[in-house]
């Protein structure tokens, strides 16, 4: 009896655990941190078990951006459709977000075209199906987005080799991701050109070991087809004997590889080189055709072409000729003297040069198509008929060779350009970002494109300004009407989305904004005429300026100053402020009918900035108290007529490693200054002659000068006059007396 009593309650004890272990929720996702680049599709899993209720269980997605950790901001839910908010719900209702229900209770979330924007820590929750709250009903992982430095390289080009040469291919990968990362390198061929499905030839793994395809083992084992690194970046695919199955288009790939915390590695990267056309010509006596082309999907106003290589033994002895179809209709023959005849819908296109067919040698002919158009869509032939002499209108034989589509897109139809902001509403000072995301019915990534962005200042002014452009070559070319946006403006791109961000919005940013795109032809050699244009739909955007809690005294509207005085222009807050206030000031000047700009700022921390140096020796920025940014201007000139005013802001002071935010402003009455010229005085009018300054300084010394010379010659004169005069009585006293007076002969002598 106790026996049984003991394992009725061990019994009991069991099926209580079994119970509360089956009745306990657990979600589970994906372990992070992940990283995943710019532009690529991302999936992140999520799954729950342990739970209660139907098996189809719902889940909702959310983000915590890095910018507002605490914030939860709704992505997609697999049960309510209003669940996203704003600034995901366009890219959830155009799938670019979605979940795709993996099983009943476990989940994939896609986003398509990762953004930097999507950087963050990811939540999967699962709302609650038990009959009580028990486990966990929601996990977390970290989202990291890195850039795409990815690149692989491999020119395209058309060989012709003949059954047992050696085929030789470069490409070129190189990486430069921070985080570590594997690569793996491969070729690939596409047996014809319509082919979708590629087989591999030999690829290198991110584990560094080769693995050839199913078609190449046997020659792989023999040492016929090998895989090479040379140097850092570069890759070398041999083929010791090419074999006629060898022929067809060869490419390139390259992937990244990273290691996720679950140790599973992940491809975050992939990229593809051009193609290049083999022709493997037989050994055989049967007489063999091949067509081949270096690109067949094209664009409206790209460049095909097509080359037909003809198989046969001793070729150079023997007469071909060459007929290329289209769709089954001829468009050109060469003959075996390499004479070209157009058929008469494609002979104008040839003398307007859009067209040319040649015999390369005697087994390979090619046809160009510099500019193709829709009409040259199809599929393409070459037939090749053996003649015994040049001559002969009899073939020996003639073989057709398989056929090679291709696909001309129209370039223009279905361009659209879709421009989107998360916010409408910004404060002063604060960032906004605006996306451009172009779609069309070709690869964007494989035209010239330009984006422009336009703008209508509000209140409107009857037509927009261009204020950026990104031209294909990458050069920015700034507009003019709103100088000030360059300083302040930051452009990028991921994929076919072009963003601009704007910082520190101020009034002037406040207008209705819209992106203009161009493309060109792919094999344009001038960016003439762009082949289409589109506009987006236009995004306002308002900015909400701070409370005018800041008040400025009245001061006088007009003030006269003469030239060469100096001048007070006052700027006082009214009320008491703090000494621990963050205040900014800044005067700006204009002419009467023109647009003002700043003569200095004094910042926050005490720091003054002039934007126009020249004037820095002359400006004085009074601060007797914390209220008075009164300016001074020294020896007031001409130039300095105009009107000015002030405009002081009070700043909040944020947490470390942030920008302050802006919280009050004023701006003061507009103050007309007026110059007058110097008092006009005798004096006044002398210091401003220099020749008649020069003359009253002069005149003086020269009139002394000839004074000094009339008395000196007056002088000497009456000297010589008296001297004369003296001798004279003196002969006629000794003529008188008779006797000598030697007084007298001494003063003769």
């Amino acid at each position: 009896m106790g026996l049984a009593r003991c394992l009725a309650a061990a019994f009991l004890l069991l099926r209580l655990l079994l119970g509360l272990s089956t009745g306990q929720r657990v979600v589970t996702v994906q372990k992070g941190p992940l990283y995943r680049v710019r532009g690529s599709h991302v999936t992140l899993w999520c799954k729950v078990s342990g739970y209660q209720g139907p098996s189809e269980q719902n889940f909702q997605w959310s983000i915590y951006l890095p910018s507002a950790p605490e914030r939860e901001v709704q992505i997609v839910s697999t049960v309510d459709p209003f669940f996203p908010y704003a600034i995901y719900a366009q890219r959830v209702r155009s799938r670019g977000i979605y979940v795709e229900r993996v099983q009943g209770d476990a989940v994939l979330l896609h986003i398509t075209d990762l953004q930097d924007r999507d950087a963050g820590e990811y939540e999967c929750h699962t709302p609650n199906t038990d009959e009580r709250y028990f486990g966990s009903y929601s996990a977390k992982t970290n989202l990291s987005v890195i850039a795409d430095t990815l690149w692989a390289s491999m020119v395209p080009q058309v060989l012709t080799r003949t059954e047992g040469d050696a085929v030789e291919l470069t490409c070129e990968v190189s990486k430069s991701t921070a985080q570590h990362t594997h690569l793996s390198v491969g070729w690939y061929r596409l047996q014809g050109a319509g082919e979708r499905r590629a087989e591999e030839v030999l690829t290198l793994s991110k584990d560094f070991v080769l693995r050839p395809g199913p078609s190449y083992v046997q020659r792989f084992l023999a040492g016929d087809v090998r895989l090479n690194k040379v140097g850092n970046t570069t890759y070398k695919l041999s083929i010791g004997g090419a074999e006629p199955s060898d022929r067809g288009q060869l490419y390139c790939e390259a992937a990244e590889w990273i290691e996720d915390p679950d140790e599973t590695w992940k491809d975050i990267s992939r990229k593809q080189t051009g193609r290049t056309s083999l022709a493997v010509m037989s050994q055989g006596r049967d007489l063999s055709v091949d067509i081949a082309a270096a690109e067949t999907s094209l664009s409206e106003g790209d460049t095909l072409q097509l080359n037909c290589m003809v198989g046969a033994q001793k070729s150079s002895s023997r007469h071909f000729q060459v007929l290329w179809l289209l769709n089954s209709v001829e468009v050109a023959r060469v003959d075996p003297h390499g004479v070209l005849i157009w058929e008469d819908e494609y002979e104008e296109r040839a003398k307007l040069g859009q067209l040319r067919a040649f015999k390369q040698s005697n087994v390979v002919y090619v046809l160009t198509i510099y500019e193709v158009e829709l009409k040259d869509n199809g599929t393409y032939h070459c037939s090749v008929s053996e003649v015994k002499t040049p001559g002969d209108f009899h073939s020996i034989k003639t073989n057709l060779s398989s056929g090679i589509q291709v696909d001309v897109k129209p370039i223009g139809l279905g361009l659209h350009a879709m421009l989107r902001s998360r916010i409408a509403t910004v404060r002063y000072g604060q960032s906004f970002e605006l996306d451009c995301q172009v779609n069309a019915r070709y690869t964007v990534k494989e035209v010239p494109v330009s984006v422009g962005w336009v703008f209508q200042p509000s209140p409107p002014t009857g037509h927009y300004h261009e204020l950026v452009r990104v031209l294909p070559s990458g050069t920015v070319a700034w507009g003019t009407a709103q100088p000030h946006f360059q300083a302040k403006a930051q452009l990028t791109k991921a994929a076919t989305s072009f963003r601009l961000r704007i910082h520190n919005a101020v009034a002037a940013d406040q207008g209705t904004y819209q992106c203009e795109v161009e493309v060109w032809r792919r094999n344009a050699l001038t960016l003439g005429q762009p082949a289409a244009t589109t506009r987006s739909n236009a995004v306002g955007i308002k900015v909400v300026l701070p409370e005018h809690e800041l008040h400025l005294e009245k001061t006088n509207g007009s003030i006269s100053v003469r030239e060469g005085e100096e001048v007070t222009l006052h700027c006082l807050l009214r009320g008491t402020r703090l000494p621990t206030a963050h205040l900014s000031a800044t005067w700006f000047w204009g002419e009467e009918s023109g647009r003002t700009r700043p003569l200095l700022t004094l910042h926050c921390d005490g720091t003054i900035e002039y934007p126009q140096e020249s004037l820095a020796g002359r400006l004085h920025l009074r601060r007797p108290t914390a209220g008075d940014f009164s300016l001074t201007l020294h020896s007031v000139e001409k130039g300095d007529a105009g009107v000015y005013h002030c405009q002081v802001q009070e700043w909040q002071q944020q947490t470390e490693g942030k920008d302050r935010a802006l919280e009050a402003w004023a701006h003061s009455e507009y103050i007309r200054l007026t110059t007058i010229p110097p008092e006009s005085t005798v004096f006044s009018r002398i210091c401003s002659s220099p020749p008649l300054l020069n003359f009253i300084l002069y005149l003086p010394l020269v009139l002394i000068l000839l004074l000094a010379l009339a008395g000196f010659c007056w002088y000497f004169k009456f000297r010589k006059s008296k001297k004369g005069n003296v001798t004279g009585d003196q002969l006629m006293e000794l003529q008188g007396s008779g006797k000598p007076s030697w007084s007298i002969m001494a003063d003769v002598n």
